[in-house]
């Protein structure tokens, strides 16, 4: 039966998918659909950030921050596989022009919880939000084209 599925949909000669073409296959999207996802999922991982620094001054509320803080964040860089599709952003990610900026975000939203929950550190654990916030700034405006550059030349010139 499956064979007959096979040459009825014009896949005879494609013996077997393979799991990556199964699962893209199954989870193609319209570009309408794709863009409110990315809309809902970049909103909510502000909403994320805002709670978290809005619960930064509550009693003990350090760990809340770092939780939301960090969860707003990757919510909002998963919010671009809606536009692109997880695997090609995976490759964007980690290009030569990307890879230490993708690095050093990614270690940070893993030393922010340590900070928080293992090491104690205040101080650290605020050091390494502000550290998560300039990596996914220079990794969000790597996407746009002499947009480093543009930075680079500014800060240069406040500085001398």
């Amino acid at each position: 039966m499956e064979k007959l599925r096979r040459v009825l949909s014009g896949r005879e000669d494609n013996e077997e998918l393979g799991l990556t073409a199964q699962v893209l296959d199954a989870s193609t999207l319209s570009y309408s659909t794709r863009v409110k996802w990315f809309v809902i999922c970049f909103g909510a991982g502000i909403a994320c950030s805002i709670l978290g620094t809005a619960l930064l001054f509550l009693p003990n509320g350090l760990k809340l921050f770092a939780v939301f803080y960090t969860i707003g964040n990757i919510s909002a860089l998963a919010s671009t596989c809606f536009l692109m599709g997880p695997l090609k952003q995976l490759k964007r990610m980690f290009e030569p022009t990307r890879l230490i900026a993708t690095i050093v975000m990614l270690l940070c939203l893993v030393l922010t919880l340590c900070a928080v929950f293992w090491w104690h550190k205040r101080g650290l654990a605020i050091l390494f939000c502000i550290m998560q916030f300039l990596a996914m700034t220079w990794y969000s405006i790597s996407y746009i084209p002499f947009a480093r550059d543009a930075v680079m030349k500014c800060f240069t010139t406040c500085i001398s």
